[in-house]
């Protein structure tokens, strides 16, 4: 199976929590930057904001219906 990369809109399931002042952002339990000024952030490699919107750069299949890996041609097992 080979991947991708791919580039994902994730701004509907980022959230920013506010600690020790600072405006943290995270993406499901993972922090992955923080805020620094009206419209900037500090993203950790791999996340990029744009057009007020947040991305994430991601290994994706390359083939959608690929379902199986690994086949054994000589004995006819997959």
């Amino acid at each position: 199976m080979s991947f991708e990369k791919q580039r994902l809109d994730i701004t509907d399931r980022v959230v920013g929590k506010f600690t020790d002042g600072q405006l943290n952002l995270y993406l499901e339990s993972e922090k992955i930057g923080q805020m620094v000024s009206e419209n900037q952030y500090n993203l950790k490699q791999g996340y990029e904001f744009q057009n007020s919107r947040f991305y994430q750069y991601a290994d994706v299949p390359s083939k959608k219906d690929e379902k199986y890996v690994d086949c054994d041609d000589e004995n006819g097992w997959c």
